[in-house]
C-alpha cells in the first residue's frame, strides 16, 4: 500500500508534518490500526441488500442517513488501504444509492423523505421512517456529502460506475433546497406538525449543507440565506484565543470531513482574519485549556484528557452510589467552556481533530489510551468514557457499543491527514466549488 499513497499524494495541513515519510512509525501503526477498526464498522454493518447503515452496533438499531454518508465517504478508503476491493464497496454504494433513488418521497408518516430530503432514522429493511423522526436537512446534506464523494471516486467508463455517478447526480439536484430556507435553513419538518420551530443558527457543522445548499444548478438556496446564518455568529475570546465559538468539538470537524477550508475565506473569516480550518485549530487549544483547568474538578481532566463533544454518555439509571446524586446527561452536545459538561470524555474526539493539531492530539490520543484502554473495546472507540464513574474494578464507565458518526468522522480525519484522499475528491466536484464561491469563499485552493 505505500506504493498507492504515494500516488494518492499528501497535503499539507499548516502545522501537521509533510507526509506519511516524516512521521514515526509508531505514529503510523497507531494511525493505521485505529482507521482500520473505524472502516471495519461500516464493512461489518452494512445492509448488503440496500446499503443502509446501522446508526450504532446496538442490537435493533435503525439506519441513521447522516452514517449512510459517512460510509459511502470511507469505502474509497478501504479500497485505497486495501482493506475491501473496489468490487465490493462500488456495489454496497450503488446498493444504497438505488434505494434513496427508489424511496418513497411522499413525505408521509412512513415515507422515506420529501423534497429531496429524507428522514433522520429509517428501517434497516424496508427504510421507512421510524420514532416520529423529522426529514432532517444537516443529515441529508451528510448523507449527499458522501454519495458525492463516492460520485467522484466511481469515476471509470464502467457500466455499475457509470450508474452509480449517473443515481449520485439525480439525488442530489432532486432536493428543493429553497423549501428548506425562510431566512436560515430550517433544521427539519415532520408531516405532523410542518417545519420545526427553530433553523440552523449560530456557527455550527452546518457549512456543508450551505455549501450544497447553494451549489446546486437544479434549485439553488438564495445567497442571502448564509449571509443570515453568519449574521448570527458568535467570536469570542477564551483564555486568550479569539475564536469563533461553539462549543462542542465535533462543530469544528464534521464540515472539515469533506469540503479542506485551509486558506479559503468567506467574508466572515475575511474580516476577523481567520479561516474555518484555523478556527477549529483554536477550538483544540480551547478545548485542552479547559480540561487543564478542570474548573468543575472531574476526575481525569488534563491537558492530555480532554474531548467534549456530541457523544453518548451516563444518565441518571447509571449513577449508584456516591454518584447517585450527580447531574448526567445521557447522550448530548457537551461543551466548553459553557457546558453542559458531566465528566463524559469522547476517547474519539481529539483524533477527529488530528488535522488542525497533530502533535496536541496525538498526545492526548496516547495519553488517554495509556489510563483508559478500557475506552477502545475490541479496538474501536466507544462514544464515550467517564473516569469518575468507575466499575468495582476501577475501570471506567463505558458507552455500549459503538456509533457509526463516531467511527467515520474518526476514519476521514486521520486519512484527510495522512493522505488528504478525501478532501481532493471533494475539491474536484464542480458543485462543491460552486456552493463555496456564491457563499463568498475567495482565495487559497479556490483560486
Amino acid at each position: 500500500m505505500a506504493t498507492q499513497r504515494t500516488a494518492l499524494g499528501s497535503i499539507s495541513t499548516g502545522s501537521a508534518p509533510a507526509g506519511p515519510a516524516s512521521r514515526c512509525s509508531s505514529d503510523e501503526d497507531l494511525l493505521d490500526a485505529i482507521e482500520h477498526a473505524a472502516v471495519d464498522y461500516f464493512l461489518e454493518s452494512v445492509n448488503p441488500a440496500n446499503g443502509l447503515v446501522p446508526d450504532t452496533s446496538r442490537a435493533g438499531s435503525p439506519c441513521s442517513i447522516a452514517v449512510v454518508g459517512f460510509a459511502l465517504s470511507v469505502y474509497p478508503i478501504a479500497v485505497e488501504r486495501d482493506w475491501a476491493s473496489r468490487e465490493q464497496v462500488l456495489e454496497y454504494s450503488l446498493a444504497a444509492l438505488r434505494f434513496f433513488r427508489d424511496s418513497d418521497q411522499g413525505g408521509g408518516p412512513d415515507a422515506t423523505g420529501y423534497k429531496g430530503f429524507y428522514y433522520h432514522f429509517i428501517d434497516m429493511q424496508a427504510g421507512k421512517r421510524l420514532w416520529r423522526c423529522e426529514l432532517s436537512m444537516i443529515d441529508t446534506a451528510l448523507l449527499l456529502a458522501g454519495i458525492l464523494t463516492a460520485r467522484m471516486y466511481f469515476d471509470r467508463d464502467d457500466p455499475e460506475e457509470n450508474e452509480l455517478r449517473a443515481i449520485a447526480e439525480q439525488l442530489y439536484l432532486r432536493v428543493d433546497w429553497r423549501w428548506s430556507g425562510h431566512g436560515t435553513i430550517r433544521q427539519g419538518w415532520k408531516p405532523e406538525s410542518g417545519f420545526l420551530h427553530y433553523g440552523w443558527e449560530g456557527y455550527s457543522e452546518s457549512i456543508v449543507l450551505y455549501v450544497l445548499a447553494m451549489g446546486s444548478p437544479a434549485c439553488p438556496l438564495l445567497t442571502d440565506a448564509y449571509d443570515a446564518w453568519t449574521a448570527t455568529y458568535q467570536w469570542e475570546n477564551l483564555y486568550g484565543i479569539d475564536f469563533l465559538y461553539a462549543g462542542p468539538l465535533f462543530i469544528h470537524q464534521f464540515s472539515h470531513a469533506w469540503i479542506d477550508f485551509r486558506g479559503i475565506r468567506d467574508a466572515f473569516m475575511r474580516d476577523n482574519r481567520s479561516d474555518y480550518f484555523e478556527n477549529s485549530r483554536r477550538a483544540v487549544l480551547i478545548q485542552r485549556e479547559y480540561a487543564r483547568r478542570n474548573p468543575l474538578e472531574f476526575a481525569g481532566y488534563g491537558e492530555n484528557c480532554w474531548g467534549l463533544t456530541a457523544c453518548d454518555g451516563p444518565d441518571a439509571s447509571t449513577a449508584t452510589g456516591a454518584d447517585a446524586g450527580a447531574r448526567l446527561f445521557g447522550y448530548a452536545a457537551r461543551g466548553v467552556p459553557y457546558g453542559p459538561d458531566d465528566g463524559t470524555l469522547a476517547g474519539w474526539a481529539p483524533l477527529a481533530s488530528l488535522p488542525f493539531e497533530p502533535a496536541i492530539t496525538l498526545q492526548a490520543v496516547r495519553t488517554m489510551q495509556q489510563r483508559y484502554p478500557e475506552m477502545r473495546p475490541d479496538g474501536r472507540y466507544a462514544s464515550s468514557f467517564n473516569p469518575g464513574l468507575a466499575n468495582t474494578s476501577g475501570a471506567s464507565w463505558v458507552s455500549p457499543g459503538h456509533y457509526g458518526l463516531d467511527q467515520g468522522i474518526v476514519a476521514m480525519m486521520i486519512e484527510n491527514y495522512r493522505s488528504g484522499l478525501v478532501w481532493r475528491l471533494l475539491r474536484g466536484c464542480a458543485w462543491i466549488t460552486h456552493g463555496l464561491r456564491r457563499a463568498g469563499f475567495r482565495g487559497g485552493w479556490l483560486g
